[in-house]
């Protein structure tokens, strides 16, 4: 049997605990990058001057703004983006926003690499296939904390299927990330919330994954203290900078699992089909399904979940019932009937996520569609 092997990532640097556009600018210096390209959050363009303060720092640097991304990044405004992006010579693709403007730029970085130019080739960078590498490095200022900016895979809606494909390449991951919660301070108090239970998510799969190793287990629990104490502190005071610095710092550590190797569970495959399918935000797939997931789970890792409730403060209590109430008291949906999820999709649900990345790897092996209509019904 081979040895463990913890592979790490090629980021370059993460920076935090100053202004995010003196940072960007001092990084694009570093790069000589010269076409800065910003793929950014719509409402931060109409509704702040979070952007404006990145332009004014990069100057002459500053190349084209792209601020269509919608929600689980669409094939068509992948196009739309990497189609500006070629009309400007970027050299460098910023984000600023959540979850889309950041795998909205993987995307585009792939389709710059392998030339793209419509949404159908872009079947050709999906699967286990050979791809060139992005050659336009990515630096992204996350404002939610889905924390895809840690991750080498992004994911693309085909609208076509109604189905979310994952790209992914080795050199994917951005080049740098800029941490600053007070640009994260506009971010809908819905959507950080929601984002961070994803960010949780992260980290409670990754703990309780049967290839679960010692680097991710660090950063994953410290990272769930960061989180359920942070966001706690984000509920009870929205102005609370240093909770949403904590926060920002927890989204980080939830990808130590992830980045190191460790699959992620049934509660990421799920989320994906609920996202793609069913339009159901990013963060609030985690909110419905992830107690779920972990009961259905206890019968092969409640070792692993035992460290979960450590974690978040009770040893005595189930870590389904702690995170459940940490959702709960979070004001955040739970219930798939109560959130517009009917009984009559649950089989269209559970076929599709046995065709997911994760489902597979969950600790308690999926069999077929009834093991996951149990989990359904859990979360219902």
């Amino acid at each position: 049997m081979p040895m463990p092997r913890i592979e790490l990532t090629p980021m370059k640097a993460v920076v935090h605990g100053g202004p995010a556009a003196t940072a960007l600018a001092e990084e694009a210096e570093r790069l000589d990058a010269r076409r800065v390209f910003i793929i950014a959050s719509g409402t931060l363009c109409r509704e702040t001057d979070e952007v404006d303060k990145l332009t004014a720092a990069l100057g002459n640097r500053s190349a084209g703004i792209f601020d269509r991304m919608r929600a689980h990044v669409p094939r068509s405004d992948v196009i739309a983006a990497t189609e500006v992006a070629r009309e400007v010579g970027a050299d460098l693709i910023v984000t600023i926003g959540g979850g889309s403007p950041t795998d909205g730029a993987k995307a585009v970085a792939l389709c710059l690499a392998n030339d793209i130019r419509d949404a159908k080739s872009i079947d050709q960078l999906c699967g286990d296939v050979e791809i060139a590498a992005p050659t336009v490095p990515q630096i992204s200022i996350p404002t939610t904390l889905s924390a895809g900016e840690f991750s080498a895979i992004t994911g693309v809606t085909n609208e076509a299927s109604g189905t979310k494909d994952i790209l992914r390449h080795t050199s994917l991951m951005p080049h740098v990330v800029i941490l600053d919660a007070k640009v994260a301070r506009h971010t809908p108090e819905w959507l950080l919330l929601s984002t961070g239970v994803r960010a949780i998510d992260h980290c409670v799969e990754g703990i309780c994954s049967q290839d679960a190793n010692p680097f991710g287990d660090a950063q994953a629990l410290h990272g769930l203290r960061l989180l359920a104490g942070g966001l706690r502190r984000v509920k009870a005071n929205a102005a609370d900078q240093q909770a949403r610095q904590d926060c920002l710092l927890g989204a980080w550590l939830s990808m130590g699992p992830l980045t190191s190797g460790v699959p992620m569970g049934a509660s990421h495959g799920i989320g994906y089909v609920l996202g793609a399918k069913y339009g159901v935000p990013h963060g609030h797939t985690s909110c419905l399904i992830l107690p779920a997931v972990m009961k259905w789970n206890i019968s092969v890792n409640e070792g692993r979940q035992a460290l979960v409730a450590e974690a978040l403060g009770d040893v005595a209590a189930p870590a389904a019932d702690l995170l459940h109430s940490l959702i709960e008291g979070l004001g955040q949906p739970r219930g798939l009937f109560a959130n517009g999820i009917s009984r009559d999709a649950f089989p269209e649900i559970a076929e599709a996520a046995l065709h997911t990345l994760w489902v597979p790897k969950n600790p308690r092996p999926i069999n077929g569609a009834e093991d996951v209509l149990q989990i359904l019904e859990l979360a219902a």
